[in-house]
């Protein structure tokens, strides 16, 4: 599903603070740009925990919000299908603890470690396909 909300940037000393009403959020970037993408990051982050949350994503506009003289309005698109996507399939590190013995051998066969915890898993638990 994709969506594109309003934000509102205002300048600051070190950059822009980026209000979110709909998400009633907010976030900040040294730069327009990074303003908004540091925004498109934060409502995708709120989108996918509203979702595991069982809750609806907010329609864009349910909020009202009046800016000031200065700020600068813009929306921000957001692909939350994608965002979860590269969510869920983003490596996260876990430490495991192996004999020394075992150790030696796999290094000298060569053993790709995050491959074969991988496929392990994936037999363990008898998934038949990449998640994602």
């Amino acid at each position: 599903m994709k969506g594109a909300y309003p934000i509102i940037l205002q300048r600051t000393e070190a950059g822009y603070y980026v209000n979110i009403p709909d998400f009633e959020i907010g976030t900040q970037g040294d730069s327009i740009a990074d303003a908004m993408e540091m925004a498109r990051d934060a409502i995708g982050l709120a989108g996918i925990d509203m979702e595991d949350d069982g809750k609806t994503l907010p329609e864009p506009y349910t909020v009202k919000f009046e800016p000031e003289k200065d700020d600068i309005v813009t929306l921000v698109d957001v692909d939350f299908t994608e965002y979860r996507r590269k969510a869920d399939n983003r490596a996260v590190k876990k430490n495991c603890t192996i004999p020394y013995w075992m150790s030696v051998a796999a290094d000298k066969a060569g053993v790709n470690y995050s491959r074969l915890l991988q496929d392990a898993i994936t037999n363990f638990l008898g998934l038949n396909k990449v998640q994602g």
